[in-house]
Protein backbone atom coordinates (compact mmCIF):
# COMPACT_ATOMS: atom_id res chain seq x y z
CA UNK A 1 0.00 0.00 0.00
CA UNK A 2 2.79 2.09 1.22
CA UNK A 3 4.29 1.63 -2.74
CA UNK A 4 1.49 2.67 -4.30
CA UNK A 5 0.86 5.82 -2.20
CA UNK A 6 4.32 6.59 -3.16
CA UNK A 7 3.65 6.15 -7.35
CA UNK A 8 0.44 7.97 -7.20
CA UNK A 9 2.40 11.04 -4.98
CA UNK A 10 5.55 10.82 -7.88
CA UNK A 11 2.96 10.66 -10.50
CA UNK A 12 1.14 13.63 -9.49
CA UNK A 13 4.54 15.56 -8.66
CA UNK A 14 5.22 14.79 -12.10
CA UNK A 15 2.05 16.10 -13.56
CA UNK A 16 2.05 19.11 -11.39
CA UNK A 17 5.63 20.17 -13.03
CA UNK A 18 4.90 19.74 -16.29
CA UNK A 19 1.42 21.88 -15.88
CA UNK A 20 3.25 24.45 -14.07
CA UNK A 21 5.87 24.73 -17.16
CA UNK A 22 5.25 27.44 -19.28
CA UNK A 23 7.72 29.71 -21.79
CA UNK A 24 10.02 31.93 -20.25
CA UNK A 25 8.17 34.90 -21.92
CA UNK A 26 5.15 35.12 -24.36
CA UNK A 27 5.93 36.07 -28.27
CA UNK A 28 3.83 38.46 -29.44
CA UNK A 29 3.57 39.90 -32.78
CA UNK A 30 3.21 38.68 -36.54
CA UNK A 31 5.70 36.49 -37.39
CA UNK A 32 6.11 33.62 -39.67
CA UNK A 33 5.39 30.59 -38.50
CA UNK A 34 8.96 28.92 -39.09
CA UNK A 35 10.47 32.10 -37.27
CA UNK A 36 8.13 32.27 -34.51
CA UNK A 37 9.12 28.35 -33.69
CA UNK A 38 12.87 29.30 -33.59
CA UNK A 39 12.26 32.52 -31.24
CA UNK A 40 10.19 29.81 -29.16
CA UNK A 41 12.37 27.54 -28.86
CA UNK A 42 15.34 29.80 -28.16
CA UNK A 43 13.52 31.49 -25.12
CA UNK A 44 13.01 28.20 -23.86
CA UNK A 45 10.73 27.50 -20.57
CA UNK A 46 10.75 28.62 -17.21
CA UNK A 47 10.22 25.94 -14.12
CA UNK A 48 7.85 28.26 -12.46
CA UNK A 49 5.95 31.50 -13.08
CA UNK A 50 7.36 34.66 -12.34
CA UNK A 51 6.94 35.66 -8.53
CA UNK A 52 7.40 39.61 -8.84
CA UNK A 53 7.24 41.99 -11.62
CA UNK A 54 10.79 42.73 -11.19
CA UNK A 55 11.54 38.87 -12.09
CA UNK A 56 9.12 39.16 -14.96
CA UNK A 57 10.64 42.38 -16.32
CA UNK A 58 14.09 40.17 -15.50
CA UNK A 59 12.91 37.26 -17.84
CA UNK A 60 11.30 39.41 -20.78
CA UNK A 61 15.09 41.18 -21.19
CA UNK A 62 17.05 37.75 -21.44
CA UNK A 63 13.62 36.55 -23.62
CA UNK A 64 14.88 39.16 -25.74
CA UNK A 65 18.26 38.47 -25.90
CA UNK A 66 17.80 34.81 -26.96
CA UNK A 67 14.65 36.30 -29.39
CA UNK A 68 17.61 38.56 -31.01
CA UNK A 69 19.98 35.88 -31.07
CA UNK A 70 17.13 33.67 -33.22
CA UNK A 71 16.21 36.68 -35.41
CA UNK A 72 19.78 37.06 -36.31
CA UNK A 73 20.54 33.98 -36.82
CA UNK A 74 17.57 33.42 -39.58
CA UNK A 75 18.62 36.98 -41.76
CA UNK A 76 16.43 39.00 -39.73
CA UNK A 77 18.57 42.08 -38.88
CA UNK A 78 16.32 45.15 -39.22
CA UNK A 79 14.00 43.35 -36.49
CA UNK A 80 12.80 45.61 -33.13
CA UNK A 81 12.09 43.45 -29.89
CA UNK A 82 10.90 45.10 -26.59
CA UNK A 83 10.48 43.52 -23.66
CA UNK A 84 7.61 43.91 -21.49
CA UNK A 85 5.77 42.90 -18.11
CA UNK A 86 1.74 41.79 -18.59
CA UNK A 87 -0.27 41.71 -15.25
CA UNK A 88 0.82 41.85 -11.74
CA UNK A 89 -0.42 45.51 -10.75
CA UNK A 90 -2.74 44.02 -8.11
CA UNK A 91 -2.80 41.05 -5.51
CA UNK A 92 -3.30 37.83 -6.30
CA UNK A 93 -2.33 38.77 -10.17
CA UNK A 94 0.28 37.17 -11.21
CA UNK A 95 3.19 39.20 -13.79
CA UNK A 96 3.57 38.04 -17.19
CA UNK A 97 6.93 38.76 -18.96
CA UNK A 98 6.31 38.95 -22.75
CA UNK A 99 8.20 39.89 -25.59
CA UNK A 100 6.84 42.11 -28.73
CA UNK A 101 8.50 41.53 -31.89
CA UNK A 102 8.45 43.51 -35.55
CA UNK A 103 10.66 41.19 -37.48
CA UNK A 104 11.12 43.23 -40.37
CA UNK A 105 12.30 41.96 -43.54
CA UNK A 106 15.09 38.64 -44.13
CA UNK A 107 18.09 40.07 -45.39
CA UNK A 108 19.94 38.26 -48.43
CA UNK A 109 23.38 37.36 -49.48
CA UNK A 110 25.28 39.70 -51.38
CA UNK A 111 28.61 39.05 -53.34
CA UNK A 112 30.44 36.70 -50.63
CA UNK A 113 34.27 36.72 -50.59
CA UNK A 114 37.94 35.71 -49.47
CA UNK A 115 40.51 37.91 -48.38
CA UNK A 116 43.68 35.30 -48.63
CA UNK A 117 45.64 36.43 -45.50
CA UNK A 118 49.66 36.19 -46.91
CA UNK A 119 50.70 33.82 -48.13
CA UNK A 120 47.90 32.77 -50.60
CA UNK A 121 47.33 29.36 -51.84
CA UNK A 122 48.16 28.59 -55.73
CA UNK A 123 45.91 29.45 -58.34
CA UNK A 124 44.16 25.74 -58.18
CA UNK A 125 43.35 25.80 -54.53
CA UNK A 126 42.30 29.49 -54.22
CA UNK A 127 39.50 28.25 -57.07
CA UNK A 128 38.46 25.71 -55.07
CA UNK A 129 38.26 27.78 -51.77
CA UNK A 130 35.51 30.05 -53.89
CA UNK A 131 33.72 27.10 -55.32
CA UNK A 132 33.33 25.81 -51.47
CA UNK A 133 31.72 28.90 -50.24
CA UNK A 134 27.84 27.51 -51.48
CA UNK A 135 26.19 30.70 -50.95
CA UNK A 136 24.41 32.25 -53.83
CA UNK A 137 23.20 35.82 -54.40
CA UNK A 138 19.74 36.38 -53.18
CA UNK A 139 19.62 33.30 -50.51
CA UNK A 140 18.77 34.08 -47.45
CA UNK A 141 21.41 35.34 -45.29
CA UNK A 142 21.60 32.84 -42.21
CA UNK A 143 24.05 32.79 -39.47
CA UNK A 144 24.53 29.62 -39.75
CA UNK A 145 25.29 29.19 -43.16
CA UNK A 146 28.05 31.79 -42.92
CA UNK A 147 29.44 29.87 -40.75
CA UNK A 148 28.96 26.10 -42.46
CA UNK A 149 30.57 28.40 -46.01
CA UNK A 150 33.31 29.15 -44.06
CA UNK A 151 33.85 26.14 -42.57
CA UNK A 152 33.89 24.54 -45.98
CA UNK A 153 36.72 27.21 -46.94
CA UNK A 154 39.18 25.97 -45.23
CA UNK A 155 38.42 22.13 -45.35
CA UNK A 156 38.49 23.13 -49.42
CA UNK A 157 42.48 24.26 -48.38
CA UNK A 158 43.55 21.66 -46.21
CA UNK A 159 42.10 18.66 -48.72
CA UNK A 160 44.87 20.65 -51.07
CA UNK A 161 47.41 20.41 -48.98
CA UNK A 162 47.30 23.22 -47.07
CA UNK A 163 47.15 21.66 -43.33
CA UNK A 164 47.73 24.79 -41.19
CA UNK A 165 44.80 26.37 -42.84
CA UNK A 166 43.11 28.56 -40.61
CA UNK A 167 39.88 31.13 -40.24
CA UNK A 168 40.56 34.35 -39.08
CA UNK A 169 38.08 37.30 -37.78
CA UNK A 170 35.28 37.27 -40.84
CA UNK A 171 33.72 40.51 -41.65
CA UNK A 172 30.40 40.63 -42.15
CA UNK A 173 28.61 43.75 -43.75
CA UNK A 174 25.11 44.16 -42.63
CA UNK A 175 23.57 46.53 -45.14
CA UNK A 176 19.92 48.18 -43.89
CA UNK A 177 19.90 50.67 -47.28
CA UNK A 178 19.23 46.87 -50.19
CA UNK A 179 18.65 44.49 -46.75
CA UNK A 180 22.13 42.58 -47.83
CA UNK A 181 24.58 40.14 -45.81
CA UNK A 182 27.51 40.59 -47.65
CA UNK A 183 29.71 37.97 -45.84
CA UNK A 184 34.01 38.38 -46.43
CA UNK A 185 35.32 35.23 -45.08
CA UNK A 186 39.45 35.77 -44.53
CA UNK A 187 41.15 32.46 -44.60
CA UNK A 188 44.97 31.90 -43.21
CA UNK A 189 46.39 29.21 -45.15
CA UNK A 190 49.72 28.82 -44.71
CA UNK A 191 52.62 27.22 -46.03
CA UNK A 192 51.88 24.27 -48.42
CA UNK A 193 53.03 21.15 -46.43
CA UNK A 194 54.79 17.99 -47.82
CA UNK A 195 55.11 14.87 -45.94
CA UNK A 196 57.65 12.97 -44.31
CA UNK A 197 57.95 9.27 -43.53
CA UNK A 198 55.76 8.30 -40.06
CA UNK A 199 56.93 8.74 -36.24
CA UNK A 200 55.73 5.96 -33.62
CA UNK A 201 55.85 7.90 -30.57
CA UNK A 202 54.81 5.47 -28.37
CA UNK A 203 57.34 2.52 -26.91
CA UNK A 204 55.55 -0.87 -27.69
CA UNK A 205 55.56 -4.45 -29.22
CA UNK A 206 54.77 -2.93 -32.81
CA UNK A 207 57.39 -2.67 -34.94
CA UNK A 208 58.15 1.18 -36.11
CA UNK A 209 59.29 -0.17 -39.66
CA UNK A 210 55.56 -1.93 -40.23
CA UNK A 211 53.80 0.88 -39.03
CA UNK A 212 55.65 3.26 -41.67
CA UNK A 213 54.71 0.77 -44.67
CA UNK A 214 51.24 0.97 -43.88
CA UNK A 215 51.58 4.66 -45.47
CA UNK A 216 49.39 5.50 -48.11
CA UNK A 217 51.90 8.61 -49.01
CA UNK A 218 55.25 8.36 -50.25
CA UNK A 219 58.20 10.98 -48.56
CA UNK A 220 57.85 14.47 -50.38
CA UNK A 221 53.66 13.97 -51.46
CA UNK A 222 51.55 16.60 -50.59
CA UNK A 223 49.46 16.73 -47.45
CA UNK A 224 46.03 15.29 -48.06
CA UNK A 225 44.11 14.34 -44.44
CA UNK A 226 42.19 11.16 -46.36
CA UNK A 227 45.93 10.11 -46.33
CA UNK A 228 46.29 10.65 -42.72
CA UNK A 229 43.08 8.93 -41.94
CA UNK A 230 43.45 5.70 -44.09
CA UNK A 231 46.86 5.11 -42.18
CA UNK A 232 44.81 5.24 -38.73
CA UNK A 233 42.04 3.19 -40.30
CA UNK A 234 44.63 0.34 -41.31
CA UNK A 235 46.15 0.49 -37.64
CA UNK A 236 42.44 0.22 -36.31
CA UNK A 237 41.29 -2.49 -39.04
CA UNK A 238 44.53 -4.49 -37.67
CA UNK A 239 42.85 -5.46 -34.55
CA UNK A 240 45.33 -5.68 -32.12
CA UNK A 241 45.12 -2.13 -30.98
CA UNK A 242 42.69 -0.44 -28.19
CA UNK A 243 43.11 3.37 -29.55
CA UNK A 244 44.88 4.47 -32.30
CA UNK A 245 46.28 8.50 -32.80
CA UNK A 246 46.95 9.64 -36.35
CA UNK A 247 47.92 13.20 -37.09
CA UNK A 248 50.26 15.86 -38.55
CA UNK A 249 53.58 16.79 -36.36
CA UNK A 250 53.51 20.43 -35.17
CA UNK A 251 55.38 23.29 -37.86
CA UNK A 252 58.32 23.01 -35.04
CA UNK A 253 58.93 19.87 -36.11
CA UNK A 254 59.57 20.49 -40.04
CA UNK A 255 62.75 18.78 -40.93
CA UNK A 256 65.84 20.58 -43.19
CA UNK A 257 63.95 19.47 -46.50
CA UNK A 258 61.45 20.88 -45.61
CA UNK A 259 58.76 18.14 -44.98
CA UNK A 260 56.33 17.13 -41.97
CA UNK A 261 56.23 13.85 -39.96
CA UNK A 262 52.77 12.06 -39.54
CA UNK A 263 52.58 10.83 -35.57
CA UNK A 264 51.11 7.99 -34.38
CA UNK A 265 50.22 6.84 -30.84
CA UNK A 266 49.39 3.40 -30.25
CA UNK A 267 47.48 1.44 -26.88
CA UNK A 268 48.01 -1.80 -27.20
CA UNK A 269 45.71 -4.13 -26.20
CA UNK A 270 46.65 -7.22 -23.82
CA UNK A 271 48.91 -10.14 -24.72
CA UNK A 272 46.66 -12.55 -24.67
CA UNK A 273 43.23 -13.38 -24.44
CA UNK A 274 41.26 -16.51 -23.61
CA UNK A 275 37.37 -16.88 -24.71
CA UNK A 276 34.71 -19.75 -23.93
CA UNK A 277 31.42 -19.72 -25.78
CA UNK A 278 29.22 -22.54 -25.67
CA UNK A 279 26.13 -23.67 -27.76
CA UNK A 280 22.97 -25.58 -28.18
CA UNK A 281 20.67 -26.73 -30.73
CA UNK A 282 17.48 -29.11 -30.65
CA UNK A 283 18.85 -30.79 -34.11
CA UNK A 284 23.05 -30.29 -33.67
CA UNK A 285 23.45 -30.66 -29.73
CA UNK A 286 25.85 -28.68 -27.05
CA UNK A 287 28.82 -27.42 -28.20
CA UNK A 288 31.97 -25.88 -26.38
CA UNK A 289 34.38 -23.85 -27.59
CA UNK A 290 38.08 -22.72 -25.91
CA UNK A 291 40.04 -19.99 -27.59
CA UNK A 292 43.80 -18.72 -26.44
CA UNK A 293 45.09 -15.39 -28.48
CA UNK A 294 48.44 -14.04 -28.44
CA UNK A 295 48.49 -10.48 -29.61
CA UNK A 296 51.41 -9.01 -31.88
CA UNK A 297 54.19 -11.66 -30.75
CA UNK A 298 56.07 -10.96 -33.74
CA UNK A 299 55.40 -7.21 -33.92
CA UNK A 300 53.28 -6.45 -37.08
CA UNK A 301 49.68 -6.58 -35.56
CA UNK A 302 49.69 -10.84 -35.83
CA UNK A 303 47.58 -13.11 -33.77
CA UNK A 304 48.24 -16.37 -33.09
CA UNK A 305 45.47 -18.45 -31.73
CA UNK A 306 45.46 -22.12 -30.25
CA UNK A 307 41.41 -23.37 -30.93
CA UNK A 308 39.43 -26.36 -29.26
CA UNK A 309 35.67 -27.43 -29.86
CA UNK A 310 33.92 -29.91 -28.22
CA UNK A 311 30.85 -30.75 -29.71
CA UNK A 312 28.10 -33.23 -30.47
CA UNK A 313 28.26 -32.82 -34.33
CA UNK A 314 31.65 -31.14 -34.82
CA UNK A 315 35.19 -31.43 -32.41
CA UNK A 316 38.71 -29.90 -33.54
CA UNK A 317 41.56 -28.73 -32.07
CA UNK A 318 44.47 -26.64 -33.63
CA UNK A 319 46.40 -23.36 -34.21
CA UNK A 320 45.62 -20.43 -36.28
CA UNK A 321 48.08 -17.54 -37.99
CA UNK A 322 47.17 -14.07 -39.07
CA UNK A 323 49.36 -11.69 -40.51
CA UNK A 324 47.45 -8.62 -41.15
CA UNK A 325 48.78 -6.12 -43.91
CA UNK A 326 50.51 -8.83 -45.30
CA UNK A 327 53.12 -7.30 -47.78
CA UNK A 328 50.28 -4.79 -48.52
CA UNK A 329 47.98 -2.98 -46.87
CA UNK A 330 44.26 -4.49 -46.93
CA UNK A 331 46.03 -8.17 -47.28
CA UNK A 332 45.73 -10.78 -44.97
CA UNK A 333 47.94 -13.78 -44.67
CA UNK A 334 46.15 -16.70 -42.70
CA UNK A 335 47.09 -20.29 -41.81
CA UNK A 336 45.77 -23.17 -40.21
CA UNK A 337 46.54 -26.21 -38.94
CA UNK A 338 43.88 -29.00 -36.81
CA UNK A 339 42.56 -32.20 -36.34
CA UNK A 340 38.71 -32.83 -36.22
CA UNK A 341 36.32 -35.28 -35.86
CA UNK A 342 32.58 -35.15 -37.33
CA UNK A 343 29.94 -36.81 -36.60
CA UNK A 344 26.47 -36.01 -38.77
CA UNK A 345 23.70 -38.31 -39.83
CA UNK A 346 25.45 -38.30 -43.37
CA UNK A 347 28.76 -39.55 -42.34
CA UNK A 348 31.60 -39.90 -39.96
CA UNK A 349 35.08 -38.10 -40.55
CA UNK A 350 38.29 -37.83 -38.60
CA UNK A 351 41.45 -36.33 -40.47
CA UNK A 352 43.80 -33.45 -39.62
CA UNK A 353 44.58 -30.60 -42.41
CA UNK A 354 46.94 -27.54 -42.89
CA UNK A 355 45.10 -24.17 -44.65
CA UNK A 356 47.09 -21.18 -46.15
CA UNK A 357 44.92 -18.42 -47.81
CA UNK A 358 46.06 -15.08 -48.86
CA UNK A 359 42.82 -12.13 -48.52
CA UNK A 360 42.46 -8.98 -50.04
CA UNK A 361 39.96 -6.57 -49.00
CA UNK A 362 38.44 -3.70 -51.12
CA UNK A 363 36.42 -2.34 -48.25
CA UNK A 364 35.42 -3.71 -44.90
CA UNK A 365 32.94 -6.87 -45.77
CA UNK A 366 34.33 -6.90 -50.00
CA UNK A 367 36.91 -9.17 -50.39
CA UNK A 368 38.60 -11.86 -52.73
CA UNK A 369 40.42 -14.46 -51.02
CA UNK A 370 42.47 -17.38 -52.97
CA UNK A 371 44.10 -20.50 -51.15
CA UNK A 372 45.57 -23.66 -50.97
CA UNK A 373 44.36 -26.35 -48.53
CA UNK A 374 45.96 -30.61 -47.49
CA UNK A 375 43.79 -33.49 -45.90
CA UNK A 376 44.59 -36.53 -44.22
CA UNK A 377 41.23 -38.35 -43.33
CA UNK A 378 39.47 -41.59 -42.71
CA UNK A 379 35.44 -41.21 -43.17
CA UNK A 380 32.78 -43.72 -42.90
CA UNK A 381 29.62 -43.35 -44.44
CA UNK A 382 26.97 -45.52 -46.33
CA UNK A 383 27.12 -46.53 -50.20
CA UNK A 384 24.58 -45.44 -51.43
CA UNK A 385 24.31 -48.26 -53.99
CA UNK A 386 24.90 -51.71 -52.19
CA UNK A 387 23.68 -49.98 -48.58
CA UNK A 388 26.66 -51.26 -47.37
CA UNK A 389 29.31 -49.14 -44.75
CA UNK A 390 31.55 -47.38 -46.73
CA UNK A 391 35.32 -46.68 -45.33
CA UNK A 392 37.53 -44.61 -46.79
CA UNK A 393 41.29 -43.17 -46.24
CA UNK A 394 41.72 -40.21 -48.28
CA UNK A 395 44.55 -37.41 -49.14
CA UNK A 396 42.98 -34.65 -51.08
CA UNK A 397 44.52 -31.50 -52.14
CA UNK A 398 42.41 -28.13 -52.78
CA UNK A 399 42.82 -24.50 -54.29
CA UNK A 400 40.68 -21.88 -53.37
CA UNK A 401 39.12 -18.83 -54.70
CA UNK A 402 36.29 -16.75 -52.97
CA UNK A 403 34.57 -13.51 -54.00
CA UNK A 404 32.44 -11.42 -52.06
CA UNK A 405 31.14 -7.86 -53.55
CA UNK A 406 29.25 -6.29 -50.36
CA UNK A 407 26.89 -2.92 -51.51
CA UNK A 408 24.39 -2.92 -48.64
CA UNK A 409 24.28 -0.65 -46.38
CA UNK A 410 24.87 -2.58 -42.55
CA UNK A 411 26.82 -6.55 -42.11
CA UNK A 412 24.21 -7.56 -39.54
CA UNK A 413 21.26 -5.72 -40.03
CA UNK A 414 20.93 -4.63 -43.84
CA UNK A 415 17.73 -2.36 -45.00
CA UNK A 416 18.72 -1.69 -48.44
CA UNK A 417 21.26 -2.97 -50.82
CA UNK A 418 23.09 -6.00 -52.15
CA UNK A 419 25.60 -8.86 -51.65
CA UNK A 420 27.10 -11.46 -54.10
CA UNK A 421 29.41 -14.18 -53.36
CA UNK A 422 31.24 -16.87 -55.49
CA UNK A 423 33.36 -19.66 -54.29
CA UNK A 424 35.07 -22.36 -56.49
CA UNK A 425 37.21 -25.10 -55.07
CA UNK A 426 39.16 -27.04 -57.23
CA UNK A 427 40.15 -30.56 -55.31
CA UNK A 428 41.77 -33.69 -56.06
CA UNK A 429 41.21 -36.54 -53.84
CA UNK A 430 43.49 -39.51 -53.62
CA UNK A 431 42.43 -43.04 -52.29
CA UNK A 432 41.58 -46.59 -52.23
CA UNK A 433 38.14 -45.97 -53.34
CA UNK A 434 37.97 -42.83 -54.58
CA UNK A 435 41.11 -41.05 -57.27
CA UNK A 436 38.94 -38.00 -58.40
CA UNK A 437 39.53 -34.33 -59.16
CA UNK A 438 36.33 -32.06 -59.13
CA UNK A 439 35.26 -28.54 -59.18
CA UNK A 440 32.95 -27.66 -56.78
CA UNK A 441 31.47 -23.91 -57.16
CA UNK A 442 28.85 -21.95 -55.11
CA UNK A 443 27.14 -18.76 -55.96
CA UNK A 444 24.97 -16.57 -53.83
CA UNK A 445 23.02 -13.75 -54.02
CA UNK A 446 20.88 -11.26 -51.57
CA UNK A 447 19.02 -8.24 -52.39
CA UNK A 448 17.16 -5.90 -49.71
CA UNK A 449 14.49 -3.33 -50.56
CA UNK A 450 13.00 -0.90 -48.32
CA UNK A 451 9.21 -0.69 -48.42
CA UNK A 452 8.95 2.61 -46.66
CA UNK A 453 11.17 5.78 -46.61
CA UNK A 454 11.93 5.20 -42.99
CA UNK A 455 13.19 1.62 -44.02
CA UNK A 456 10.80 0.34 -41.04
CA UNK A 457 9.62 -2.48 -43.50
CA UNK A 458 11.99 -4.25 -45.59
CA UNK A 459 11.42 -7.21 -48.18
CA UNK A 460 14.90 -9.19 -48.56
CA UNK A 461 15.87 -11.63 -50.96
CA UNK A 462 18.83 -14.82 -50.98
CA UNK A 463 19.01 -17.45 -53.51
CA UNK A 464 21.82 -19.78 -53.51
CA UNK A 465 23.11 -22.83 -56.05
CA UNK A 466 25.52 -24.72 -56.47
CA UNK A 467 26.94 -27.67 -58.26
CA UNK A 468 29.82 -29.96 -57.97
CA UNK A 469 31.58 -30.46 -61.36
CA UNK A 470 33.04 -34.27 -62.56
CA UNK A 471 32.81 -36.95 -60.40
CA UNK A 472 29.73 -38.38 -59.20
CA UNK A 473 28.27 -40.75 -56.27
CA UNK A 474 29.59 -42.20 -54.10
CA UNK A 475 32.99 -41.42 -56.39
CA UNK A 476 32.77 -37.77 -54.16
CA UNK A 477 32.65 -38.48 -50.63
CA UNK A 478 29.87 -37.77 -48.69
CA UNK A 479 31.84 -34.89 -46.47
CA UNK A 480 32.26 -33.41 -49.83
CA UNK A 481 29.11 -33.19 -51.00
CA UNK A 482 25.73 -30.53 -50.56
CA UNK A 483 23.72 -30.93 -47.75
CA UNK A 484 21.03 -28.28 -47.21
CA UNK A 485 18.42 -28.04 -43.48
CA UNK A 486 18.80 -25.63 -40.77
CA UNK A 487 19.20 -21.84 -39.81
CA UNK A 488 21.43 -20.70 -42.53
CA UNK A 489 19.76 -22.93 -44.91
CA UNK A 490 16.02 -23.98 -45.31
CA UNK A 491 14.35 -23.49 -42.35
CA UNK A 492 11.58 -25.50 -40.31
CA UNK A 493 13.88 -28.72 -41.63
CA UNK A 494 16.81 -29.83 -39.27
CA UNK A 495 20.72 -29.79 -40.17
CA UNK A 496 21.15 -32.52 -43.39
CA UNK A 497 17.80 -32.60 -43.54
CA UNK A 498 16.82 -31.87 -46.93
CA UNK A 499 17.18 -34.08 -49.94
CA UNK A 500 17.57 -37.25 -50.94
CA UNK A 501 17.79 -39.97 -48.07
CA UNK A 502 18.73 -43.78 -47.81
CA UNK A 503 15.33 -44.49 -46.40
CA UNK A 504 16.20 -48.51 -45.83
CA UNK A 505 18.78 -47.40 -43.51
CA UNK A 506 18.10 -45.34 -40.53
CA UNK A 507 16.56 -42.53 -43.13
CA UNK A 508 20.38 -41.68 -43.68
CA UNK A 509 21.33 -38.55 -45.19
CA UNK A 510 22.88 -38.84 -48.81
CA UNK A 511 23.83 -35.33 -50.13
CA UNK A 512 24.26 -34.27 -53.78
CA UNK A 513 26.04 -33.18 -56.40
CA UNK A 514 24.29 -30.11 -56.65
CA UNK A 515 22.45 -27.13 -54.39
CA UNK A 516 19.35 -24.41 -54.68
CA UNK A 517 18.50 -22.19 -51.55
CA UNK A 518 15.81 -19.39 -51.93
CA UNK A 519 14.48 -17.51 -49.19
CA UNK A 520 12.04 -14.34 -49.32
CA UNK A 521 11.58 -12.60 -45.89
CA UNK A 522 9.63 -9.32 -44.90
CA UNK A 523 11.23 -7.58 -41.87
CA UNK A 524 9.35 -5.09 -39.75
CA UNK A 525 9.99 -2.82 -37.12
CA UNK A 526 7.32 -2.18 -34.12
CA UNK A 527 9.38 0.32 -31.82
CA UNK A 528 13.32 1.11 -31.56
CA UNK A 529 14.00 -2.10 -30.05
CA UNK A 530 11.85 -4.68 -31.10
CA UNK A 531 10.35 -6.33 -34.88
CA UNK A 532 9.20 -8.43 -36.55
CA UNK A 533 9.72 -11.25 -39.66
CA UNK A 534 7.56 -13.37 -41.81
CA UNK A 535 9.50 -16.01 -44.02
CA UNK A 536 9.28 -18.83 -46.72
CA UNK A 537 12.32 -20.53 -47.20
CA UNK A 538 12.83 -23.30 -50.08
CA UNK A 539 15.91 -25.45 -51.44
CA UNK A 540 16.84 -28.55 -53.02
CA UNK A 541 19.43 -31.40 -53.28
CA UNK A 542 20.19 -32.95 -56.33
CA UNK A 543 21.96 -36.28 -57.28
CA UNK A 544 23.27 -34.90 -60.75
CA UNK A 545 24.13 -31.61 -61.66
CA UNK A 546 21.31 -29.84 -61.03
CA UNK A 547 18.65 -30.39 -58.45
CA UNK A 548 14.62 -30.59 -60.18
CA UNK A 549 11.36 -29.33 -58.49
CA UNK A 550 10.77 -32.95 -57.21
CA UNK A 551 13.36 -32.68 -54.94
CA UNK A 552 11.99 -29.10 -54.12
CA UNK A 553 11.40 -28.98 -49.77
CA UNK A 554 9.60 -25.38 -48.31
CA UNK A 555 9.69 -24.62 -44.80
CA UNK A 556 7.73 -21.09 -43.70
CA UNK A 557 7.48 -19.32 -40.07
CA UNK A 558 7.97 -16.02 -38.17
CA UNK A 559 10.46 -14.62 -35.94
CA UNK A 560 10.88 -11.78 -33.44
CA UNK A 561 13.88 -9.47 -33.53
CA UNK A 562 15.29 -7.22 -30.68
CA UNK A 563 17.71 -4.51 -31.65
CA UNK A 564 21.12 -4.66 -29.76
CA UNK A 565 22.07 -1.42 -31.30
CA UNK A 566 25.37 -2.74 -33.71
CA UNK A 567 22.80 -5.51 -35.04
CA UNK A 568 19.30 -8.03 -33.84
CA UNK A 569 19.40 -11.15 -31.75
CA UNK A 570 17.01 -13.14 -34.35
CA UNK A 571 14.77 -15.44 -32.88
CA UNK A 572 12.97 -17.48 -35.60
CA UNK A 573 10.17 -20.75 -35.13
CA UNK A 574 9.61 -22.87 -38.83
CA UNK A 575 7.84 -25.50 -39.95
CA UNK A 576 8.35 -27.85 -42.72
CA UNK A 577 5.40 -27.16 -45.54
CA UNK A 578 6.44 -30.06 -47.53
CA UNK A 579 8.56 -33.31 -47.43
CA UNK A 580 6.57 -33.49 -43.57
CA UNK A 581 6.98 -36.91 -43.39
CA UNK A 582 9.84 -38.15 -40.37
CA UNK A 583 10.45 -34.12 -39.68
CA UNK A 584 9.77 -32.88 -36.57
CA UNK A 585 6.82 -30.19 -36.44
CA UNK A 586 8.88 -26.75 -35.59
CA UNK A 587 12.60 -25.77 -35.54
CA UNK A 588 13.68 -23.10 -33.24
CA UNK A 589 16.61 -20.75 -34.01
CA UNK A 590 18.70 -18.53 -32.11
CA UNK A 591 21.64 -16.38 -33.00
CA UNK A 592 23.00 -12.72 -33.32
CA UNK A 593 22.22 -10.82 -36.95
CA UNK A 594 19.82 -11.18 -39.43
CA UNK A 595 19.52 -14.94 -41.21
CA UNK A 596 21.12 -13.25 -44.54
Amino acid sequence: MGRLVFAVAASAAMLSAQVAAAPAAKVEGELPAGLRAAIVAAVGEAERPAQTRFEARRRARDAAEDAIAALRSEGFYAYDVEPDVAGGETEGQAPEPLIRITSGPQFAIRHPTIVWIDPAPDAEAAKAGVAAIGLTEGQPGRAGEVIAAEGRIVAAEQQRGYADAAADTREVVVDHADNSVSPAFRIHTGALVKLDGVELTTNGRTHPAWVRRLAPWKEGDVYDPNDVAELERRLLDAGVFDSVTVALAPIEKITPGGLRPVVVSLAERKRRTIEVGASYATTEGAGLDLRWTRYNFLGRADTTSLFARVSDLDSRTGVEVSLPHWRRPDQTLKGSAQGYRVRTDAYDETGVGVQLDVQRRFTKTSYLTVGASADVSQTQEINGRTLQQLDRDLVSFGLLGDAALDRSDDPLDPKRGWRLNVRGEPTVIFGRQANVPYLKVTAQGTYYQPLTKSAGTVLAGRLKLGSILNGGIPQIPASRRFYAGGGGSVRGFGYQAVGPRLDDVDDTPLGGLSLMEASGEIRHVLTERWGFAAFVDAGAIGTNRFPTVKDLAIGAGVGVRYNLGFGPIRVDVATPVNNRKGRAPFQLYVSIGQSF
